[in-house]
C-alpha cells in the first residue's frame, strides 16, 4: 500500500486489515508510517505491527528498494494499491511553475514508472492485482483543475492501457476515479452537495477489487456527473467554472 497512513489509503489500509488481508504500507514519513503500522496492529488484532518502509513518490530512485521490502515482508507480494498523489489548486500552480511541474511529475511520470516496476513483478509471478487512484478530474479539461487534472488524465489513460495489454496475462489493474472527497487534501475547499468519505470510498475500492473491475468512479453519482460533463460542448465549459 503506497500512501495508506492518510486520508482515502488509511481507510482503505483498514479495511483490508480488519478482514484479514496482510497489508504492507509505503510513504515518505517513517514515523507516520510507524504509527499507521500500530495502530492497523490494534484494529486487526495482530501479532506484530505491520511491515514499513520509505517510499517517495517524489523520489523514483528508491522505488526498488521499497518493492524488495515489501517482498522481503510479504513473501512476494501480490496486491499493489496506490493511493499517493500530490494536490494544489490551480491558482496556486499557475503561480509556482516549480510546484506545477512537481506535482505533474509526481502525478503522472513517477506513479506510471512505479506502476512499470509493479507491473514487471507482478507479470514475472504469474500475475497480480494493480490498484491506483486517479481521479474525476481526468476525464474533462476543467478550469478549476487544468495541470492536477492533465496529470491525472495521463494517469488513467496509462492503467486503462495496461488493462488492455496484460489483464489476458494475469494482470488485474483498478483505475480508481474518486470525485470530491472531504480529506486532508481538500480541506479549505468547498465541497460540492455530494462530496465523498474516505470510509465510503474504501468500500467501493474493496468491492471493487474483488469484483476485478477496470474502473470505478466513487461515490457513484461522479460516473453520472462526468458522464454529462464529458458531453458539454465546449462553448459551455468556457462559461462555467466547474
Amino acid at each position: 500500500m503506497v500512501g495508506g497512513t492518510k486520508g482515502m489509503g488509511r481507510a482503505l489500509s483498514r479495511r483490508l486489515v480488519e478482514r484479514g488481508d496482510t497489508v504492507f504500507l509505503l510513504g515518505r514519513d517513517l514515523e507516520e508510517l510507524q504509527r499507521s503500522a500500530a495502530d492497523l496492529q490494534v484494529r486487526g488484532d495482530l501479532d506484530a505491527p505491520l511491515g514499513t518502509a520509505r517510499c517517495d513518490l517524489a523520489d523514483p530512485g528508491g522505488f526498488e528498494a521499497a518493492l524488495d521490502a515489501a517482498d522481503a515482508g510479504l513473501g512476494e507480494f501480490d496486491t499493489v494499491v496506490v493511493t499517493a498523489a500530490m494536490f494544489a489548486t490551480q491558482d496556486a500552480l499557475e503561480a509556482d511553475s516549480q510546484s506545477a511541474l512537481q506535482l505533474m511529475t509526481v502525478n503522472y511520470a513517477n506513479t506510471a514508472y512505479l506502476c512499470e516496476l509493479v507491473r514487471k513483478r507482478l507479470l514475472a509471478r504469474g500475475g497480480g492485482r494493480l490498484v491506483v487512484f486517479s481521479s474525476v478530474a481526468g476525464d474533462r479539461g476543467r478550469k478549476p483543475v487544468i495541470l492536477y487534472g492533465s496529470s491525472k488524465a495521463g494517469l488513467s489513460h496509462y492503467l486503462e492501457g495496461l488493462d488492455h495489454k496484460f489483464r489476458d496475462q494475469g494482470l488485474v489493474t483498478l483505475c480508481v476515479k474518486p470525485g470530491f472527497v472531504t480529506t486532508g487534501m481538500t480541506s479549505g475547499l468547498k465541497p460540492p452537495p455530494f462530496a465523498g468519505e474516505p470510509e465510503q470510498v474504501a468500500g467501493d475500492v474493496l468491492r471493487a477489487m474483488d469484483r476485478g473491475k477496470p474502473i470505478l468512479y466513487t461515490p457513484a453519482i461522479w460516473r453520472l456527473v462526468m458522464l454529462v460533463i464529458r458531453f458539454l460542448p465546449r462553448f459551455v465549459m468556457r462559461k462555467i467554472g466547474f
